[in-house]
């Protein structure tokens, strides 16, 4: 396998994370849900409740989501002496990908950290061979 792969297979697993994420993270105990939407208080001007702050946060994760997936798709479109030049941020969205995984462990359940955990174990790979396909002249 080659890094383009890895790339594309880590878009797939995003854009299923991402619709995984924000289908899901609304569902929990309903007693729950409706305490959070009743307490009600007032930050920097504006009237909130717990509730709001979960679902900004669980929106804000799943666009965050669709943006990796479109830069690793993009990624794994470039040609390989391209994609070689381009290291810095190949090891830079499997470094970010790696900090939500542990992310997940921590306070997360099984299927957010097996995500996290494909999706970096298939960046790191793409990085990996990204700098083995081809090598990079000298400047």
């Amino acid at each position: 396998m080659n890094a383009s792969t890895f790339y594309r297979i880590a878009a797939v697993l995003l854009v299923l994370f991402a619709l995984g994420h924000t289908l899901g993270f609304r569902r929990s105990d309903p007693n729950l849900l409706g305490s959070m939407r009743l307490t009600r208080f007032d930050v920097q001007g504006f009237n909130h409740t717990y509730w709001d702050l979960i679902v900004a946060a669980g929106f804000s994760v799943g666009v965050f989501y669709l943006f990796a997936a479109i830069v690793a798709w993009q990624l794994g479109a470039l040609p390989a002496p391209t994609l070689a030049l381009m290291r810095g941020t190949a090891w830079a969205s499997s470094l970010c990908l790696a900090a939500l995984a542990v992310v997940s462990w921590r306070y997360l359940l099984i299927l957010p950290i097996a995500f996290s955990i494909l999706i970096t174990l298939c960046l790191i790979a793409a990085a990996w061979f990204s700098g083995k396909q081809v090598p990079v002249p000298p400047s």
